[in-house]
């Protein structure tokens, strides 16, 4: 177990540091997979979070009562282009505490992610760890859909209302230009 430090309300299980938002899958409101990698979404704003993880050759068992204490479980694919899949802050980087996730290299994972706490100070930010995570890693072949093991009201809300489609990434050399052409098309000012 260590502690993490969750900022704007997220941490990351992230390969090689990467982290490309603009890919993102929002749309059950706990963890939102990406192209590598993926963002957790804690209760908190800002402030530790207690994370746990394991990792093992294949699944663990499903059984609902090993999830007892759990007030969410969601399993997902990720995927680690590099093999570098390591917990991080997005403000820290690494926890060096925890362990590589990645073990058997480069690939996908599934990775069931519990959570708790998420409710007791939300958007807040806090000095003391209120939330619990406990990540769970196998490699696995091809890419599985989500599993809702165990949801909350907030994930319930999050799958009934879609996510917007992803826009450009404003970071990426031609969606600058793609945003000033659409701009223009509207009849507004470039930007400067």
């Amino acid at each position: 177990m260590a502690l993490v430090e969750a900022v704007d309300g997220l941490f990351g299980v992230l390969d090689a540091g990467e982290i490309p938002a603009h890919t993102a899958d929002w749309s059950n409101g706990l963890i939102a997979v990406m192209s590598s990698g993926a963002l957790i979404v804690t209760g908190v704003s800002d402030g530790p979070v207690r994370v746990t993880v394991a990792t093992s050759g294949g699944p663990p068992p499903t059984s609902p009562d090993r999830w007892n204490g759990w007030e969410e479980v969601i399993e997902v694919t990720v995927h680690a282009p590099t093999g570098r899949l390591h917990v991080q802050s997005l403000e820290r980087g690494d926890v060096r505490d925890l362990p590589l996730l990645s073990t058997h290299g480069h690939g996908p994972y599934r990775l069931r992610l519990h959570a708790r706490g998420r409710t007791l100070a939300p958007d807040k930010i806090c000095d003391e760890p209120l939330e619990d995570y406990l990540l769970h890693l196998w490699p696995t072949g091809p890419p599985h859909a989500t599993r809702i093991l165990r949801a909350s009201e907030e994930i319930e809300r999050s799958l009934r209302t879609p996510a917007p489609p992803p826009g450009p990434d404003p970071h990426a050399p031609d969606a600058r230009s793609a945003l000033e052409r659409e701009r223009l098309l509207r009849g507004g000012n470039p930007p400067g």
